[in-house]
């Protein structure tokens, strides 16, 4: 599977916000799937170095932009 940067971003940060959360567990029902989402979260965070970045939320919030608007305005 291949994602680009802000796809990898975004995902990044909406795994580690819902892991562990009850809207987490009550979205993915099978706990066997729960290896494959840990698994994509940790390799995702060892290869973005952008989620340590100071600015994280700014750079966060250019990532969906562009993601939902084709020409990122």
């Amino acid at each position: 599977m291949t994602l680009s940067g802000d796809e990898a971003f975004v995902l990044s940060d909406w795994l580690d916000r819902m892991e562990g959360s009850a809207a987490f567990d009550a979205l993915v029902g099978d706990r066997a799937v729960w290896s494959a989402l840990h698994r994509i979260s940790g390799t995702l965070d060892t290869s973005l170095v952008g989620i340590f970045a100071p600015d994280y939320a700014e750079r966060l919030e250019a990532a969906r932009q562009r993601l939902v608007t084709p020409d990122g305005s």
